[in-house]
C-alpha cells in the first residue's frame, strides 16, 4: 500500500508549503462533513493531505471540531498515517515555550463529545494501551530536529474540555499527575483514529507554560499568539522533512496501527445493525466487508 501522510492543523497552521499540485477537495462523510476541505498533493513524490481542524479562519472550537467526520475523510482520501500538530500548555518546566513534544501518552478529561465510531447494534473495543503509533512518533521526532526545533520525545498530554484555560488549582493538580502537556484537541481524535486503523503521531507545540508557573501566573493570549506564529514556521519545515523520515511503500505498521480491529468487533455478525456497518464502510470496511471466497 502506499504510504499517504494526513497533516491535521492545529491553531496557526492551516496550510503545507511546498505542496505539489495543491487541490482543496470536498470529502463527504456518513459523519457529516469535515472541519473544511481537505488540501490534497504531493511533496517529495509523497502523497499528502492537509485538513486544518479548525477550519479555515478558525471557526470551530475544541468542543465543535467534527472529530468522526475529520478522521473519516481522511481514510476515505487514502491517508494511512496521521501527523496531528497542536497548540498546547507546558505542565513540565524542562519543556518550554517554542519546544515540540512527541505525546506518547494521554489523559482524557473531555467530557462532551462523542468518541467512538461504534455504538448500539455494533460494539467495538480496540486497545489504547500506547495511542499513538511509535513508528511514526520517531519519524516525527527526527523530520523535528532537522528543522532545528527542540524537541521532546514523549510526553504525557492531558486533554480537557476547554474553551476556557485551566484554572490554578487545575493545573497544578495535572502536575501532580505526572502530565507534561496541557490541550483542548487530542481527543478524541487520537481514540478515533486507532477505531480507523491509522498511524497516529501527535506533535505538541508548547505556546505558554499554563498558569502554575510563578513566573507566568495567567495565560496571555497576545504572548500565546506571538510564539503561535513561531511555532507555525518550524511545524512548517518538520512537514517538509517528513516524507524523507518514513518508510517507502507497502511496509506494514510495526505497531499494528494497521490492524487495530482484528479482534475488536464484539456484535455477532447477524446482530449487527446494517445501517451502523454502512456507515463505517471507510473506518472498518476491512473487518465488515465480507471478502469473496476463492474458487
Amino acid at each position: 500500500m502506499q504510504t499517504m501522510i494526513g497533516v491535521i492543523g492545529g491553531s496557526g497552521i492551516y496550510d503545507i508549503a511546498g505542496l505539489q499540485d495543491a487541490t482543496w477537495v470536498e470529502v463527504n462523510t456518513p459523519w457529516g462533513a469535515p472541519s473544511d476541505l481537505i488540501l490534497t498533493g504531493t511533496l517529495d513524490g509523497r502523497p499528502m493531505a492537509f485538513l486544518p481542524r479548525h477550519g479555515r479562519g478558525h471557526v470551530h472550537t475544541p468542543a465543535t471540531v467534527p472529530y468522526r467526520a475529520n478522521i473519516d475523510a481522511l481514510k476515505r482520501l487514502g491517508v494511512t498515517d496521521v501527523v496531528a500538530v497542536s497548540a498546547v500548555g507546558s505542565l513540565n518546566a524542562a519543556m518550554a515555550p517554542g519546544d515540540f513534544v512527541v505525546v506518547d501518552q494521554y489523559i482524557d478529561r473531555t467530557f462532551g463529545r462523542v468518541k467512538s465510531f461504534f455504538g448500539p447494534g455494533l460494539v467495538g473495543h480496540v486497545s489504547l494501551a500506547h495511542p499513538t503509533c511509535a513508528r511514526l512518533s520517531r519519524a516525527c521526532a527526527s523530520a523535528a530536529a532537522e528543522a532545528g526545533v527542540m524537541v521532546h520525545e514523549t510526553g504525557t498530554y492531558l486533554a480537557m474540555e476547554g474553551p476556557q484555560f485551566s484554572t490554578l488549582a487545575e493545573s497544578r493538580m495535572y502536575r501532580s499527575w505526572g502530565c507534561d502537556v496541557i490541550g483542548m484537541t487530542g481527543m478524541p481524535e487520537a481514540k478515533l483514529a486507532r477505531e480507523a486503523e491509522l498511524c497516529y503521531a501527535s506533535i505538541a507545540m508548547v505556546t505558554d507554560y499554563d498558569c502554575w508557573h510563578p513566573d507566568h501566573d495567567a495565560v496571555d493570549v497576545a504572548v500565546v499568539i506571538q510564539t503561535l506564529g513561531r511555532n507555525a514556521g518550524a511545524a512548517r519545515q518538520m512537514v517538509a522533512h517528513l516524507p524523507r523520515a518514513l518508510p517507502g511503500p507497502g511496509t506494514p505498521c510495526p505497531c499494528g496501527c494497521d490492524r487495530a480491529l482484528d479482534n475488536a468487533i464484539m456484535t455477532a455478525p447477524e446482530k449487527r445493525d446494517p445501517q451502523l456497518v454502512a456507515r463505517l464502510d471507510a473506518v472498518a470496511g476491512r473487518v465488515l466487508t465480507p471478502r469473496p471466497e476463492k474458487a
